[in-house]
């Protein structure tokens, strides 16, 4: 699982959870000015073109979709482009490799306060260890007891008291 703390500059610590990568992409989305897709998306020219209702890269598909044709042809139709507007910037595709990790925490980054993710049970358990120093600051003891309490909710530790 991941685990997602975030701590808004005037109200209290949340941490929740995600199963999976994709599954942090679209509970970010539920709440976040962009689609999910413009978060993170991984398309091809063609299937752009495609959705455009062309399936074929012809003169009406140029004169209708210059911009989707000029991707095709400068890196190749078939070419996966990768889409993180919190990351890229608005609208663009580029052909370097954009993990959803990356976007994902681009897009906590861009929300005002700070933010911790832990991409794993391990990581979070050892985070409030001592394992991260930034959440075991004197300051941080909210956050660290909401993301000691989640991980409670969802039985990764055990409450022996």
């Amino acid at each position: 699982m991941i685990y997602v703390l975030q701590c808004p500059p005037d109200a209290e610590p949340l941490a929740w959870f995600a199963y999976h990568p994709d599954d942090l992409l679209h509970k970010l989305a539920a709440d976040d000015p962009l689609e999910a897709w413009e978060i993170h998306d991984e398309v091809t020219p063609r299937a752009l073109l495609e959705a455009l209702g062309h399936d074929t890269v012809d003169a009406a598909a140029r004169a209708a979709f210059p911009a989707v044709c000029a991707l095709g042809d400068q890196y190749g139709w078939d070419t996966t482009l990768y889409r993180a507007d919190h990351l890229l910037g608005r609208g663009v595709l580029s052909p370097d490799p954009v993990d959803v990790r990356a976007a994902t925490v681009a897009t906590l980054a861009v929300r005002p306060g700070e933010f911790r993710v832990y991409w794993s049970d391990q990581d979070a358990v050892l985070a409030t260890e001592g394992g991260d120093e930034w959440l075991c600051a004197k300051e941080r003891w909210r956050a660290r007891h909401a993301l000691h309490q989640q991980l409670l909710s969802l039985e990764v530790l055990a409450d022996n008291l």
